[in-house]
């Protein structure tokens, strides 16, 4: 997939499925604080550090691909991707994904990540921290293009003994045409350069 094309204002989400703003996360109704939501029309007021970042904030689900010299690919992937808050400056963000056969048919779950998207108060600058299933933790750092697109890129990443050795990664998302959500992560890792590693295109499902 290429870089995503993203122009101008917001465009309405013609894609979403039609129920989404019925929809929401899983929540404790039962906590004693605010659990996290991803409807906006639902739970406390986003905070206005936020603001940026709300065309993100929903459960996104769709298809993407996966491809990199070390591995046999391309192969392709479904994904659900939740940004969600609690009232507070920064989004919760969660990622889960499944590897899929070549009729379409489950295989298997593939990589998670969950971490959080911290706006700074310049409305700009996002600092972002991501946790991998495969022992990886990453601190992105980063900005809004514009009203619909932002940009981060690792300034510092950790690895377990066990992860795979990688150095670096660059990740681009943004809202395109129809109100989906694309993304190209491109990566540095097991010896290779930077090159583009995984993308993906979601629909809202809920929010």
């Amino acid at each position: 997939m290429s870089e995503p094309q993203t122009t101008g204002a917001t465009p309405p989400p013609t894609h979403a499925a039609p129920d989404s703003p019925q929809r929401n996360r899983p929540r404790w109704d039962d906590l004693p604080v605010p659990d996290d939501t991803a409807n906006l029309r639902e739970g406390p007021d986003l905070h206005d550090q936020c603001l940026g970042l709300l065309p993100l904030i929903g459960v996104w689900r769709g298809l993407g691909e996966v491809d990199y010299p070390t591995i046999e690919g391309p192969r392709t992937f479904g994904q659900q991707i939740v940004f969600a808050h609690d009232g507070r400056p920064f989004l919760s963000y969660e990622s889960r994904s499944w590897l899929l056969g070549p009729d379409g048919e489950v295989l298997r779950p593939a990589a998670r990540e969950t971490g959080f998207w911290r706006p700074q108060p310049d409305g700009r600058e996002i600092e972002v921290l991501v946790t991998h299933n495969t022992g990886i933790t990453e601190i992105f750092y980063g900005k809004a293009r514009d009203l619909r697109s932002w940009e981060i890129e690792t300034d510092a990443l950790v690895r377990t003994a066990s992860a795979k050795d990688v150095v670096s990664s660059h990740r681009l998302y943004g809202i395109v045409d129809g109100g989906d959500l694309a993304y190209v992560d491109e990566r540095a890792m097991m010896g290779q350069p930077q090159q583009p590693h995984l993308s993906a295109l979601l629909s809202r499902i809920a929010g």
